[in-house]
């Protein structure tokens, strides 16, 4: 049976409050773009009307904070199988969408409408966090409805719960009450996790691509193990106490550049890999063009494995190694740089595929 639901003001005694006939659906699409929290979901609109490839055009594309895509369709006049119809065919086109796409649409819409113009920016602004190296790895779809009739529901139920279409309805109602008018929402589907993964080689294209050289150092202070003030006299970066906070800083390939981060600070260097990574008690670095071990050198930091090197048990390696560096440019860490939106990772190092990261970390550094 088509869904409904009343609303009742109660002080005496329960008044029902009047449904009122209004043509919501011709003003629903800017009240979500005032305020996408109307929806019950938290989410950032990156466009509306978005022209696709077929020549039609999604009322309005949103992103949640794990970086799915959200397509919400207006029901307006037309018919259950129409608007469905619709929003299958936008999901046809939306699944395919590359990262580099997702972007080029929000830009255009925040360019319109005087928002900050990087997505990444805009997302940790939403979300309190950096967006995701894979954007559109999931897609929903969404009709909005003023009312909604039964065959409608017949439709989107049988879809949804029969095949796993990622759909579900939003139905919004009208009132009226002393001179003062309220929106009333409810979903068909209740709590519905109606969103799909694509499959196969099309996530891959989710992701920003990488362009082959850059990568994310995190150089971490914690208990004075590390000094930055050591890693920019000497150039070098380094990490230790564990294989997994090793290993991944012992794959930096010779060249590779590396955008260096001391967590919650901020980025404080740019620079080439010009050695081998070695654990410190070997290590060699280049002072004054003279080769001196690192072990001599007079260093904030201790870089010395507390215990023994190689744990016993499970034979882990919990040595500090060091990797070499030519700095491009560096900071104390009083001038360390941060946006919001930057990227940053618990990883000791990592492909670094953040564009917006990228560029105004290049930029502030006079980089090219």
């Amino acid at each position: 049976m088509p869904l409904e639901f009343g609303l009742w003001r109660v002080d005496d005694k329960p008044v029902r409050v009047v449904t009122r006939p209004m043509r919501l659906e011709n003003r629903l699409e800017e009240f979500i773009e005032a305020d996408p929290d109307i929806l019950g979901r938290t989410l950032l609109l990156i466009g509306r009307q978005v022209q696709t490839d077929y020549g039609k055009f999604i009322d309005l594309l949103g992103i949640d904070g794990e970086g799915g895509l959200h397509v919400l369709e207006l029901k307006r006049d037309r018919t259950p199988r129409d608007v469905v119809a619709q929003l299958l065919d936008y999901a046809s086109w939306v699944q395919d969408l590359s990262n580099e796409r997702v972007r080029e649409i929000y830009g255009a819409y925040a360019r319109g409408r005087g928002l900050v113009e990087e997505l990444d920016e805009a997302f940790a602004l939403r979300f309190g966090g950096s967006p995701p190296e894979a954007l559109n790895s999931a897609h929903t779809l969404t009709v909005v409805a003023s009312e909604i009739d039964a065959a409608t529901e017949r439709i989107v139920t049988y879809l949804a719960a029969g095949y796993q279409v990622p759909l579900n309805v939003l139905f919004f109602r009208h009132f009226e009450d002393e001179g003062r008018s309220y929106l009333a929402r409810t979903w068909l589907i209740d709590e519905t996790e109606t969103a799909v993964t694509p499959a196969g080689a099309k996530s891959r294209r989710k992701q920003e691509p990488w362009n082959g050289t850059d990568w994310y150092v995190s150089f971490g202070e914690e208990s004075g193990s590390r000094s930055w003030e050591d890693a920019l006299r000497y150039a070098f970066v380094s990490a230790g106490g564990g294989e997994w906070f090793s290993r991944t800083l012992r794959s930096l390939p010779l060249g590779a550049r590396v955008f260096t981060h001391i967590p919650k600070t901020g980025y404080v260097g740019v620079g080439t890999v010009s050695g081998e990574p070695q654990p410190f008690e070997e290590a060699v670095l280049t002072v004054d063009d003279e080769s001196r071990l690192m072990s001599d050198l007079p260093l904030k930091g201790h870089y010395r494995t507390n215990g023994p090197a190689t744990d016993e048990e499970d034979g882990e390696d919990r040595r500090e190694w060091v990797v070499p560096v030519a700095w491009d440019a560096a900071v104390p860490r009083a001038k360390a740089l941060w946006r919001t939106g930057f990227f940053a990772n618990q990883n000791s190092a990592c492909k670094l595929r953040a564009r917006f990261t990228i560029d105004e970390v290049s930029r502030h550094f006079g980089i090219g």
